[in-house]
């Protein structure tokens, strides 16, 4: 009797399990919320991005988010954390394109780069500026690309060092505009600005908000944007691709990832929070500063948007040969 009743209490102990599971989603969230931001405080558009959101998640969530730097390794260190903690939506992951890229720059992840992490929704999207210096006698990408197929090697393109964005970049236009011009890496994108205001190299693809006072000040000229859109902020500067580019598309961005198996119904209000949240007027206030636009898409347009990327990256980065150890 003994042994028919032990037996009798599991399901009703399978039942009661998932009764508090369903009620802990229902109920979500119910304490304080780690966002992973895998670069360091105050080290450009993620960290800016991940307390911007951070704020507003606090509020409409009614638990605190808190902000988590784990940097180091081009970001591989802090979303190795995320990828392994537990997939109960108290651990969430801000990265930016960067994700998308290791994988075809490094030989071995400690983690799934499409497996691991589920996709909740892209943040915001912000595309580079394509600036020379003023002795260069080109105006536009056509003259530009003409200007480097008549002196092969002979131009610089300068980064914030090996497999950043602005270096896969320089990358993808080489490519697409058939020209030889040499990358010159830095140690960031600040170094690399002041070679290319004082002429120490004459070309660079860098975010429009570091590069536009220059541009203002005459000390650089600005010939195209990356995105296949004009900016907001800059409507008159054409596209790479409709100067001659066909194709070329380039956005920076920053998006939101949870540990494989977190529940659907906590991803779906991840998704909601953060997609309502972009389209505050100050929100887009803030991210306009940025060059930045909100995107909050669904997890499942974030998740092909992912794979396209990661397909696309490994192209530019085989033909590139970039690898890093």
């Amino acid at each position: 009797m003994i042994s028919i009743a032990r037996y009798a209490l599991v399901p009703l102990i399978a039942l009661s399990f998932f009764a508090g599971a369903a009620s802990a989603q229902r109920n979500y969230p119910t304490r304080a919320i780690r966002l992973v931001v895998p670069f360091a405080a105050g080290a450009g558009s993620n960290d800016i991005m991940a307390r911007l959101i951070a704020q507003k998640l606090t509020d409409s969530l009614g638990q605190q988010i808190v902000v988590d730097n784990r940097p180091g390794a081009s970001g591989i260190i802090g979303t190795d954390i995320a990828a392994k903690a537990q997939p109960d939506g108290y651990t969430v992951l801000m990265m930016s394109l960067t994700f998308t890229v290791n994988p075809s720059l490094y030989k071995k992840l400690p983690y799934n780069t499409e497996k691991d992490l589920v996709p909740v929704t892209l943040v915001a999207s912000a595309p580079l500026m394509l600036v020379v210096h003023p002795s260069l006698p080109v105006k536009s990408v056509r003259e530009l690309t003409a200007y480097a197929k008549a002196r092969p090697g002979q131009l610089n393109f300068g980064s914030g060092g090996p497999g950043t964005t602005p270096h896969l970049a320089g990358e993808m236009f080489k490519s697409m505009a058939g020209v030889q011009i040499t990358h010159v890496p830095y140690k960031g994108g600040a170094p690399a600005l002041a070679d290319l205001v004082s002429g120490q190299i004459q070309i660079m693809l860098e975010n429009i908000p570091g590069t536009q006072p220059f541009v203002k000040a005459g000390k650089l000229r600005a010939l195209a944007v990356t995105d296949k859109k004009r900016s907001a902020l800059l409507p008159a500067l054409p596209t790479l691709d409709e100067s001659g580019l066909k194709g070329y598309e380039l956005v920076g961005w920053n998006g939101l990832f949870v540990p494989a198996g977190t529940p659907r119904p906590v991803v779906t209000r991840l998704h909601a929070e953060t997609a309502k949240a972009l389209k505050l007027s100050d929100v887009k206030d803030r991210l306009a500063t940025m060059g930045a636009e909100g995107v909050g898409n669904t997890p499942t347009q974030f998740a092909a948007f992912i794979k396209a990327e990661i397909v696309k990256w490994a192209k530019v980065v085989k033909q590139a040969g970039i690898r890093l150890e």
